[in-house]
């Protein structure tokens, strides 16, 4: 297959994929418009009309603004395959006179600082235009700039080494080194995980313990009820981004920890705190963590796989602008070939993260917390001006969790 052809193959996936996440959103826009003016039966009494009448104002906003950045991005793409960028990029590394491994790690990091870059103006826009317009954005103009370097630095410290050893085991472990690859990076990532709550977590946010009180002997009998290990029960100081609340659990093995955003604590009472932590042990319980680990080690075996059979094709890199193959090369095509060659998997992906939604609401719902779980969810959906009324194949195909519609009607059967 010639470099024209594949070049042909992948406009055709490219704007397949572009297309259909167009029109799913405008059908996304569309049904929040026509459904803006009343709250849904589903609602009635539960959801005010002045709340409702502001979250499809803010869904609306983040819709169009969705479409517009989608669009920008694709062009973004399309310019540095089609102008030969990446090709004369790839170049002008090679020529620093680094080892090739560092000058293939500088080339990376130079195509992503562009697509960084080109999303920087978003990015701001989003966080200080149309969060700050509906009172969720906290962040300071001084605290994006740290976030931004911090995170940065850290892409750095993180992704040289594991690209160093993979260019490394590409050069000399013969033709099985995509297996070692795979088995490295999959340690790497576990290695990551165990190491995220104490170490990378902290650099963004300050976690403090829960104070002793109430609420920390709750969760705790809960956890002891539940025989739920944690290492710990910590309160995140979210509201310094964002009026947003979440609750998670981190870590892996004796390492997890609970961790509470401050406003998380200000929005929900005692017993709708615990119930959402009895949803979040009830995913661990029903082991969806390890499954979706699972499921990603696999994706990236295939990745891998995938990888060892294009990397020596000089066609490909041809119709990517490339002047010569290179173990840097094949990374940047993979990613930009990763969305619109694997687009139609989504439904399958969102799916099973939905099931896996259900399966801990159930838990939660019979271990007691069934109206404290409704009224929590309710809650969240109200302050975070959640749609209500997303088009279903939207929801089908974008959204991990079930509406809450979806969500209040499951939990209630459950119960």
């Amino acid at each position: 297959m010639n470099a024209e052809t594949i070049r042909l193959i992948y406009l055709i996936f490219f704007f397949l994929e572009l297309g259909w996440g167009t029109a799913l959103s405008l059908l996304n826009i569309r049904r929040i418009r026509k459904n803006r003016e009343k709250v849904p039966d589903a609602f009635a009494g539960l959801v005010e009309e002045q709340t409702y009448a502001r979250a499809a104002s803010y869904n609306l906003e983040r819709g169009r603004f969705s479409v517009i950045s989608d669009i920008f991005s694709s062009l973004v793409v399309l310019a540095l395959i089609f102008s030969g960028t990446l090709g004369l990029l790839d170049a002008l590394c090679r020529d620093t006179g680094l080892h090739p491994y560092f000058a293939g790690i500088l080339f990376i990091f130079a195509v992503s600082l562009i697509f960084y870059f080109f999303s920087l103006p978003f990015s701001l826009y989003s966080h200080f235009a149309i969060e700050q317009r509906y009172g969720f954005n906290k962040m300071t103009p001084s605290l994006f700039v740290r976030d931004a370097v911090k995170g940065l630095a850290l892409s750095g410290l993180v992704c040289a080494p594991l690209l160093l050893v993979l260019f490394w085991f590409m050069d000399t472990a013969g033709n099985l080194w995509w297996i070692i690859a795979f088995a490295f990076t999959a340690a790497f990532q576990l290695f990551l995980s165990l190491l995220y709550p104490l170490v990378i977590a902290p650099l963004f946010n300050k976690f403090t313990p829960l104070e002793e009180g109430s609420l920390k002997e709750k969760i705790s009998a809960l956890a002891e009820k539940l025989s739920f290990g944690v290492n710990g029960i910590f309160v995140m100081d979210g509201s310094r981004r964002s009026h947003h609340s979440n609750a998670y659990f981190t870590g892996l093995g004796r390492v997890k920890r609970i961790v509470l955003f401050d406003t998380l604590l200000t929005s929900l009472s005692e017993g709708e705190i615990l119930a959402v932590l009895a949803h979040e042990i009830g995913h661990e319980k029903k082991k969806h963590i390890y499954r979706r680990l699972a499921a990603s080690f696999l994706m990236l075996l295939a990745a891998f796989f995938i990888v060892n059979l294009l990397y020596r094709r000089e066609p490909l890199f041809a119709a990517f602008g490339f002047s010569a193959v290179s173990y840097q090369g094949i990374f940047v095509i993979l990613s930009f070939c990763s969305g619109p060659f694997t687009f139609f998997l989504t439904p399958l992906f969102t799916s099973v993260s939905r099931r896996h939604e259900y399966e801990a609401d159930r838990y939660a719902a019979r271990a007691g917390f069934a109206r404290e779980l409704e009224g929590a969810l309710l809650r969240l959906g109200k302050d975070n001006l959640t749609n209500l009324t997303p088009h279903p194949l939207y929801s089908f195909y974008h959204y991990s969790h079930p509406t809450l519609a979806e969500r209040i009607a499951a939990i209630r059967k459950a119960a």
